[in-house]
């Protein structure tokens, strides 16, 4: 979501003066800056009525959304669907979809003079994430909120949704964009730029393993989350149990898989993706087991056999991607993603590329767990 940067003064009265678009003449009591997210900056809305709900606004990143209103429809047809879903078949436990809030003249979003684009969307209430897992219960639990996610749209056409992102999650896409880089920039050696140059270079087979699987049709077109990390899952704070799975921009037509080895990527890495102790990272295989469990004991609903035969391949390819995007846009001048210091993308994309490497080294037990789960659900 967005940056959890200190709010100017100036800025202040600007984020109030476009969160009362949406307030329904609520007074606003505070806001925040909210989430730890790198591409839209996100903000909490506290109301001063004890009864009025908080809420969440948004500044969407238009250079990287540059069709923000097809966003918002994406969401649209989401939500509807899921609920619609949901009333027909109500789960046994809680489960949370956020609504769109409309501006005062009812529109989804507000767009300034300038250009800007923000939207607002209802807070869950009582509700927490997490960067990094804290225990096996978790993972599972992170787990079950992808396995319900697809789940809960397994039944949606993925010919519905727009392309809200071209070529987002099409890994060849993003290994051409970086050998176009490459072949442009004069670039600055040091040993870890000459590790990921190596890394790269040994592994540029990895970005063609899911969409061959596709164009072979062996991995069918559904609807993708695009970036379930372990942030993006909500849990109750009473019972400690998943409740929603939010930002959804990225909502669109593609592979299930690069969810799921997202998931596991983001989840089964303890250290998280901005240390800098980038020699000590490494894939934890009880969080893996975790994870793969509570996905499973949902999304065994519509998995074919061949789904399964990718899912260690999907953790490769999708951490392999990541790394590969942090390394193209520090060789750009990070241009894509927020930084804190020039090097810090350089960084990020050496977390990457060691967890693959630890993924890799750990391919046999990784295997086994996704059989024997497999098996039991059989």
């Amino acid at each position: 979501m967005g940056q959890n940067n200190q709010i100017s003064q100036l800025e202040r009265s600007q984020i109030i003066a476009i969160a009362q678009k949406f307030s329904n003449q609520n007074q606003i009591a505070d806001i925040q800056a909210f989430g730890s997210g790198n591409i839209n900056d996100t903000f909490l809305v506290s109301l001063q009525e004890v009864e009025a709900q908080s809420f969440i606004l948004q500044r969407i990143n238009t250079k990287v959304f540059r069709e923000p209103k097809l966003v918002m429809q994406n969401m649209r047809v989401y939500a509807n669907h899921v609920r619609d879903r949901l009333q027909n078949y109500p789960l046994d436990r809680r489960w949370d979809i956020p609504k769109i809030l409309p501006t005062q003249q009812g529109q989804d979003y507000w767009q300034t003079e300038s250009g800007e684009f923000w939207r607002s969307l209802s807070f869950i209430a009582g509700s927490q994430s997490f960067d990094a897992m804290q225990n096996i219960e978790q993972a599972r639990e992170v787990g079950y909120a992808l396995g319900m996610f697809h789940h809960l749209t397994s039944d949606l056409l993925p010919e519905r949704l727009a392309d809200t992102l071209e070529g987002f999650h099409i890994t060849p896409r993003y290994l051409q964009q970086y050998e176009e880089i490459l072949g442009t920039r004069n670039i600055n050696k040091s040993p870890e730029v000459d590790y990921c140059l190596r890394f790269v270079s040994d592994r540029k087979d990895l970005a063609h393993i899911l969409e061959d699987a596709k164009a072979s049709g062996k991995l069918p077109l559904r609807v993708m989350h695009g970036d379930p990390k372990v942030n993006n899952i909500l849990f109750d704070r009473q019972t400690q149990l998943a409740v929603s799975v939010v930002d959804l921009d990225t909502v669109k037509s593609g592979l299930v898989h690069y969810d799921i080895g997202d998931c596991l990527r983001s989840g089964c890495n303890p250290a998280g993706e901005e240390t800098e102790q980038w020699q000590d990272v490494q894939f934890d295989m009880d969080l893996c087991q975790g994870i793969l469990q509570g996905y499973l004991s949902t999304a065994q609903s519509f998995l074919t056999e061949s789904d399964y035969a990718y899912i260690y391949d999907a953790i490769r390819v999708i951490t392999f991607e990541l790394g590969l995007r942090f390394f193209t846009d520090y060789l750009s001048g990070n241009i894509y993603f927020n930084v804190k210091h020039s090097e810090h993308n350089l960084w990020r994309s050496l977390v990457q590329f060691r967890l693959v490497e630890s993924i890799e080294t750990q391919e046999s037990v990784i295997q086994k767990i996704i059989k024997d789960i497999q098996c039991k659900a059989l």
